[in-house]
């Protein structure tokens, strides 16, 4: 995609369409990212706060997801310099538009849930 092109340009042609998805999970991709993105998003910004509201995620997982969402451009690392160092994570203007992809998730999940539920009996 040379230009920029609108959505419902790009929902005319399905190559368009579909790299546009993939580049979507390209960011997003694994178990821990949205989770991580979620955590940050209402105000986790430190890595100690994100590891604790987010069960069962390793040290080392944390710190790899954390350095390939900002190689994306979805997070932000700041360094203060005090003692002890201080590192914050925060949400790019392009992170926190992912709010909308998040926000649909959850009301498509427990649209689903209860419809399944609902099939289930």
């Amino acid at each position: 995609m040379s230009d920029l092109q609108t959505i419902s340009e790009i929902k005319k042609c399905p190559v368009q369409y579909v790299l546009a998805i993939n580049d979507t999970l390209n960011v997003i991709s694994g178990k821990w990212k949205l989770p991580i993105l979620a955590s940050i998003l209402y105000g986790n910004y430190r890595y100690k706060d994100i590891q604790t509201n987010i069960d069962k995620i390793t040290p080392r997982m944390l710190s790899k997801e954390l350095k390939e969402l900002e190689l994306n451009g979805v997070i932000t690392r700041n360094v203060y310099d005090s003692t002890p160092v201080r590192i914050e994570y925060k949400m790019t203007e392009s992170g926190k538009n992912i709010l909308t992809v998040l926000d649909a998730m959850v009301d498509w999940g427990v649209s689903h849930r209860k419809s399944t539920l609902i099939h289930s009996d």
